[in-house]
């Protein structure tokens, strides 16, 4: 397990800023970093609604996507729905970095914005997002479709449940440190009136490339 740390350390540098709605003393929003063999899942959860049963439902996500972190994305996201039923249910953004393949595979049920944002300025997609369908995970699951794209080093990823403005995507400052650009992202775009995480990943490739 030392080893796959190491290599996800080595391979992307993450870090994530979160609050919870004002009146409440937990959040019903989470993030997940779980390396596995030459890679890394990344996930947001946003419990439904607020306190302790939206923290228990996505921390019951997050167990269920940890201990299956191999597995595909879609049928991650399938095992989570089956494991949720009794639950609030949660929305979510997942992303698997493959590190040996330079690839991210991504999908999200529910509104958690993920963006990519591209190092390399002359990129034809300097940003691009993940494609977001309506449903609960635990209650109504869509049909499911991930995508794949290509990694270089220095491409930024940006998960935000919504409580977070998606305004944020217009002032975003590759420069920054993943910890400065999420302090910020919380602080100028929190909506006040719901829980918010922010979680952000510089993809590095040292390992790789």
């Amino acid at each position: 397990m030392e080893d796959l740390v190491s290599e996800a350390q080595a391979s992307i540098d993450w870090s994530v800023a979160a609050r919870p709605v004002d009146g409440q003393r937990v959040s019903g929003d989470l993030q997940l970093v779980k390396p596995f063999d030459h890679g890394v899942l990344l996930a947001v959860i946003d419990g439904v609604g607020h306190g302790e049963e939206a923290q228990a439902a996505a921390h019951l996500a997050a167990e269920v996507l940890s201990k299956h972190a191999l597995e595909p994305t879609i049928t991650l996201v399938k095992r989570c729905h089956q494991e949720l039923v009794r639950t609030r249910g949660v929305v979510l953004t997942i992303a698997k970095l493959q590190f040996m393949e330079k690839t991210m595979t991504w999908l999200g049920v529910g509104n958690v914005e993920g963006r990519l944002f591209r190092a390399d300025a002359r990129a034809s997609h300097p940003s691009e997002s993940v494609l977001m369908r309506s449903g609960l995970v635990g209650y109504q699951l869509p049909a499911l479709q991930a995508s794949v794209l290509p990694l270089v080093s220095g491409d930024v990823l940006i998960m935000a449940t919504d409580g977070i403005d998606t305004s944020f995507e217009a002032e975003i400052h590759l420069n920054e440190k993943p910890q400065q650009m999420a302090d910020r992202i919380l602080s100028e775009h929190f909506k006040g009136n719901d829980d918010a995480l922010v979680l952000v990943a510089r993809y590095l490739g040292k390992q790789h490339e």
